[in-house]
C-alpha cells in the first residue's frame, strides 16, 4: 500500500471527529478534485506555450479533430465544447480577431455559416497538443501502463451516465 496522501489525512481527521460518517466518497473524489487542479495547471501552461487560452484549445482542437478541410458549422463547435450559442458566437468572433478561424457561407446552404481553421490556427492547435500530450504523461508516470488502462476504464465507466445527461 503506498504511503499515504493529504487526502488520506483529511479523512483521517473527518472519520475522528464524526465517526457516525461514511468518508469512502472523500477517498476517490478528493483525489479526482486534487489532479483535477494540477491537470488544469498543467494545462494554462500547455496551451499558454502555445499562445492559446483553454477555450481557443478547445474550440480549434474541434476544428483540427473534424479533419482537413478543418471546419465545423457554428453549431456542430456548441455540441463539441458544451457552452452556450451567445458563448460561441463571442468565442468565434475573438477567433477571427485573432486570425486562428474564419468565417465563411457554407457552399451547401447559402444561409449557413462555416468556421474554418486557419493555417495559423492549425499551427498553435498542433503545438499545443504535443505539449499538452508530454504535460498529461508526466502526471501519469507513477502509474504502470496497466494501471493507466485500469484507470481509465473505472473513470470511463463512472462518467457515461454523466455523459449521457
Amino acid at each position: 500500500m503506498p504511503e499515504s496522501d493529504e487526502v488520506d489525512r483529511i479523512v483521517d481527521a473527518w472519520t475522528r471527529e464524526r465517526p457516525d460518517l461514511d468518508f469512502a466518497p472523500l477517498q476517490v473524489l478528493s483525489r479526482v478534485a486534487r489532479l483535477a487542479r494540477h491537470l488544469e495547471r498543467a494545462r494554462r501552461a500547455a496551451f499558454g506555450a502555445s499562445g492559446l487560452e483553454s477555450w481557443e484549445f478547445d474550440v480549434l482542437s474541434a476544428l483540427r479533430r473534424a479533419g482537413s478541410p478543418y471546419q465545423l458549422s457554428p453549431k456542430a463547435l456548441l455540441q463539441q465544447t458544451l457552452v452556450s450559442s451567445g458563448t460561441m458566437t463571442n468565442r468565434i468572433d475573438r477567433l477571427v480577431e485573432r486570425r486562428l478561424v474564419e468565417r465563411r457561407t457554407d457552399p451547401h446552404d447559402g444561409r449557413g455559416i462555416l468556421v474554418v481553421m486557419t493555417p495559423m490556427g492549425r499551427e498553435r492547435v498542433d503545438s499545443a497538443i504535443v505539449q499538452l500530450l508530454g504535460s498529461e504523461a508526466e502526471l501519469l508516470d507513477a502509474l504502470s501502463k496497466s494501471d493507466q488502462e485500469r484507470l481509465a476504464g473505472l473513470l470511463r465507466k463512472l462518467s457515461l451516465d454523466f455523459d449521457e445527461a
